[in-house]
């Protein structure tokens, strides 16, 4: 056989190993550094999918290309709001099927970890909460009570026994090899008093006593039992100790980008800031990096928190929302992974011993009695590349990186250096229509049998359970031809008092404002007209998500809590309707009649469809755009509301949240610290375009499509995309290192021995159809954007067409053999833009 041949049944014997070795009984500890599997310590990647934020059908590709980038376990949170949605009842199917998300990950060959909590926050409504612990007699959630930790009890016993009897735990040959009890809770456990500290160690004791067999885990917890690992979360966790030196430095969550809130700018984060992150952890001593988000998905129906968290949660991951890699993100984390193995020998036997190389450098040196040699070179300068001596040898480091030397000596990875491709992505229109438009007008103000009156006005949450986001406040008012609010032609204003989230007014049955509310508190008025005699107000109250995170944050409010007046601009004059008697309706009508799946009497096709108003209900048929490619709704023309394909919800759509056009956008700096605004983009848009509409849920025709608009707007105008990868780049400088890939991990020996620019089709039916860029010289921009130096070869271009055009992948040396020399003593780089077909 070949050598390549060789090393794919290496590598199928690899695999087929760890896929056995998963259905075999394992022992699961750990000591100071880090987790021991059967007995060998173990240096780890894992990587965040929340299962249900994809579909079941969505899960195998993201595992394998998961896998396919280097990680060993996927982490995922148990989202008891969804488990158990009523006391007693509950529900693990569809995309609820935790059972089999797990098996899926296990049959992978990777291993798991399980945050049970049950506290989640992930930016999920009521941090994941049931809403039904609320109104539980004397609970406290959170703290050391005894009705809530009963509750708890009850459901941690639940998912615990649940694994057991599907053989997931480790010590029963299943992938479960880590669990977490509690949720960064020593963030706030402070404002919680005495009774924290006896609420955890309680919790510990819980967790303890459920027999699992795996080792616990509490995040963001310094004062964790001595049973419990204690571990960080945060975008950098380097200077991380654990609370006793009996345990191993983990890091739960590296933060690989940030979500996104309605009204505000997209963040993103560079892939050359979270690999130095990681490899910055790694280098002091981690021996386990877990990525939040690897996979982020999509909030699907009202299961946002915040509030105002959007509907996408992309994070920016190495996988987009949509399940395409996000290259060169992905990638390059791949290649830093492929690193870390190359050196876990070392790692796993010796602690690493950190010297200073100077200013803003250090070395760290893993070195083994048997003589295995790891090393890190660090510089955290922000913004000067810097040249270190190290071991006898001279090394150059880019500001703000760190390069892996597996044994010492030869660097295979830098992480300011990317030698993965890139590809773009776009959203292409599908050209599929809508057609067989019809209508629901929802009525204005109260219109079920089940509406109730009360004195005063309500606290929303309390009052619909959550189980809409929508709540009428109505009320009917007499106003005297000899009011002084109607005299002299004064302007009045209706004044609102509200909790937020998002309120629309009407007055006589005619929308007179909107408003919506990012604080706990906001003060809105709005210009009304009134007649004498009696005047009909009505008031929407809608939430947006509900509070997932911060002390007490199950007991923030929603809803308008008031005082609501009318009020006289020029003369002064008030009427204050806060203690009146108003009538309360939870839900809307189309809500109540089962409209979102599509099938109801109150449908109408006639006469005309309504355009431009408010609280109108639509449904039209189309057909699945042709192909594999995720499929994506635009809502032009809409402003807010809900969504359902064939009765499944896509969740909340908000294209009038438009991000300002002088928010912060910009180019973004990967050198230096980073935090969730300083890398932001979609000013002037809105904050969410596309909403992902997953391929299984659609069929090849006769699809349907309901929206619940609540401001108004054109539903002609909403369109079909697909998500489609447009070119691929790769640019690579003569100081990279050899790839990673080529680097032999027993004698740690590169078959490349100089740098070498790969491109490889992003689908396996692809080739290179066409060489749209190619320069080997100092070009200028990004992919998408390459422009020629004034330094290019001529014969480059012909070199990578060659090499490149008609093939799925092909590689090329970047030296001045390979691609001529157009600029002696200049360090070159070569880039390459191209399609597939």
């Amino acid at each position: 056989m070949g050598s390549n041949t060789i090393s794919r049944a290496l590598i199928a014997s690899l695999v087929l190993a760890a896929t056995v070795s998963l259905c075999i009984a394992v022992d699961v500890t750990y000591d100071r550094r880090g987790l021991v599997i059967d007995g060998k310590r173990r240096v780890l990647v894992s990587g965040s999918i929340h299962y249900p934020r994809s579909t079941p059908e969505m899960w195998p590709d993201l595992i394998q290309k998961s896998k396919e980038g280097g990680l060993d376990i996927i982490e995922t949170y148990v989202f008891w709001d969804m488990h158990e949605p009523a006391r007693g009842q509950y529900d693990f199917t569809g995309r609820k099927d935790l059972v089999k998300f797990l098996k899926l990950v296990g049959e992978a060959g990777l291993y798991v970890h399980l945050r049970i909590g049950p506290y989640v926050c992930a930016e999920w409504n009521y941090g994941g909460f049931p809403l039904w612990l609320h109104f539980i007699p004397g609970i406290q959630l959170r703290t050391d009570n005894e009705p809530y930790k009963a509750e708890m009890k009850r459901f941690v016993t639940k998912i615990v026994e649940l694994m057991k009897q599907e053989n997931l735990y480790a010590s029963q040959g299943g992938p479960i090899i880590l669990s977490q009890i509690e949720n960064e809770y020593g963030n706030i456990d402070w404002e919680y008093g005495p009774k924290a500290k006896s609420y955890i160690e309680w919790a510990a004791e819980l967790a303890i006593s459920m027999n699992a067999e795996v080792p616990w885990v509490m995040c963001q917890q310094n004062n964790a039992p001595q049973s419990m690992i204690n571990t960080c979360n945060g975008f950098y966790c380097d200077q991380f100790s654990p609370n006793s030196d009996q345990k191993p430095k983990f890091w739960t969550e590296l933060w690989s980008g940030w979500f996104t809130s309605w009204g505000d700018p997209v963040p993103y984060r560079p892939a050359e800031d979270v690999a130095f992150a990681a490899a910055r952890f790694y280098q002091l001593n981690g021996t386990l990096v877990n990525y939040y988000m690897y996979h982020g998905g999509t909030n699907f129906g009202r299961t946002s928190g915040g509030p105002f968290i959007s509907t996408t949660y992309d994070y920016d991951a190495p996988i987009d929302e949509f399940g395409l890699l996000r290259q060169p993100k992905w990638g390059h984390l791949r290649d830093l992974h492929q690193a870390i193995k190359l050196c876990e020998d070392a790692m796993v036997e010796a602690d690493g011993k950190t010297s200073s190389l100077g200013s803003n450098a250090e070395a760290t040196i893993y070195k083994t009695e048997s003589g295995k040699c790891a090393a890190f070179l660090a510089n955290m300068d922000n913004q000067k590349d810097q040249t270190v001596y190290f071991n006898g040898n001279y090394y150059d480091l880019p500001a703000w990186s760190v390069s892996i030397l597996p044994d010492c000596k030869n660097v295979v990875y830098n992480t300011a250096k990317i030698n993965s491709v890139t590809a773009t992505t776009k959203f292409a229109t599908s050209g599929a229509s809508f057609s067989g438009w019809s209508w629901f007008r929802e009525p204005v103000g109260i219109s079920s049998n089940s509406a109730f009156q009360l004195l005063g006005l309500v606290e929303q949450i309390n009052t619909t359970s959550d189980k809409s986001d929508y709540l009428w406040y109505s009320l009917s008012t007499q106003i005297n031809p000899s009011d002084p609010l109607l005299r002299d032609g004064s302007q009045i204003l209706l004044h609102i008092d509200t909790l937020g989230h998002v309120f629309h007014a009407f007055v006589n049955g005619k929308r007179i404002g909107s408003g919506n509310s990012h604080i706990n508190k906001a003060s809105i008025e709005v210009p009304v007209t009134l007649e004498p005699g009696t005047n009909k107000i009505d008031l929407l109250s809608v939430t947006v998500g509900l509070k997932n995170y911060g002390a007490f944050f199950d007991l923030s409010g929603a809803g308008i809590t008031g005082p609501v007046k009318l009020k006289g601009l020029s003369n002064g004059s008030t009427i204050d309707l806060s203690s009146e008697y108003w009538t309360y309706q939870i839900g809307l009508k189309g809500e109540e009649s089962g409209l979102s799946t599509g099938s109801s009497p109150l449908w109408s096709s006639t006469p005309a469809l309504p355009k431009y108003t408010p609280l109108t209900w639509y449904k039209a048929t189309f057909s699945a755009p042709p192909g594999n490619s995720p499929v994506a709704m635009e809502f032009k023309g809409m402003q807010k509301g809900q969504a359902w394909i064939n009765g499944q919800s896509i969740g909340r759509y908000w294209p009038a949240s438009i991000v300002k056009a002088d928010a912060k956008c910009s180019n973004c700096n990967y050198r230096g610290g980073y935090d969730q605004n300083k890398c932001l983009a979609g000013c002037g848009k809105s904050t969410q375009q596309y909403y992902h509409v997953p391929r299984s849920w659609l069929k090849p025709s006769g699809n349907v499509l309901v929206m619940m608009e609540e401001i108004g707007g054109n539903p002609t105008h909403v369109s079909l995309a697909t998500r489609e990868i447009g070119p691929i780049c790769a640019r690579v400088s003569e100081t990279f290192p050899a790839p990673i890939a080529s680097w032999n991990s027993n004698h740690l020996q590169s078959n490349a021995s100089v740098p070498t620019l790969s491109l490889e089709c992003p689908s396996p039916n692809q080739v290179i159809s066409e060489l749209q860029f190619a320069s080997f010289g100092n070009p200028h921009g990004t992919c998408g954007s390459f422009t020629q130096g004034r330094c290019r070869s001529r014969r480059a271009r012909r070199v990578v067409q060659k090499a490149c055009v008609g093939k799925p992948r092909c590689s090329i040396e970047v030296s001045v053999t390979n691609l001529g020399d157009p600029c002696p003593n200049v360090t070159k780089s070569l880039a390459v833009q191209a399609t597939c077909a």
